[in-house]
């Protein structure tokens, strides 16, 4: 575990305890916030020695994608192949984590006909094939139709482009996953 503040010390000095501010121990912290990047707690470990206690999600949810988008790219394309295929096997077998189960349930992605499911794992592989990593999209507001012909656009960009499209509808699921943390708490 990683609760070295010092790359974000900028942030330490802008940061001023709130009336009420609990210093939440890092462990508490990462517990709690781990999961928001899929299988990824890196992310919180590496933010957790200034974050926790912060109770701006705001800019909790700033400082993690910094963290990812200062990671070395190869931590970045882990996190990219940390996500499951959508209406993929993991998700018929039941072992998808709570919260890409919610996710893709919230699209509709677990109540596909036969048809539908054949075509996202044609779509899931082709994407495979070309990219190397996972079709990566921030599902909760949308629905099949939508999920589906976003997969076909994004069949058509380069690797650069898709990269970078996956890390930021990866900031998006991560922001959804705070936002509803929040309302839970």
């Amino acid at each position: 575990m990683d609760c070295d503040a010092t790359r974000y010390s900028d942030t330490l000095a802008e940061r001023t305890p709130a009336a009420g501010d609990q210093l939440v121990d890092c462990h508490d912290f990462i517990a709690r916030y781990g999961g928001i990047y899929e299988h990824s707690p890196w992310v919180a470990e590496q933010v957790a020695a200034i974050a926790a206690g912060l109770e701006d999600s705001e800019r909790l949810a700033e400082l993690m994608a910094d963290c990812v988008d200062n990671a070395a790219r190869e931590r970045q394309l882990a996190l990219i192949r940390a996500h499951p295929d959508l209406a993929g096997k993991l998700q018929v077998a039941g072992e998808l984590t709570a919260e890409s189960t919610e996710e893709q349930a919230s699209a509709g992605l677990d109540q596909c006909s036969r048809v539908e499911f054949e075509r996202f794992q044609a779509l899931n592989d082709a994407y495979k094939e070309k990219f190397g990593f996972p079709f990566v999209m921030a599902v909760r507001q949308s629905n099949r139709a939508e999920i589906l012909e976003a997969f076909g656009a994004r069949l058509k960009n380069d690797y650069d482009e898709e990269f970078e499209t996956a890390l930021a509808e990866i900031h998006k699921i991560a922001r959804l996953r705070l936002d509803a943390l929040e309302v839970n708490t």
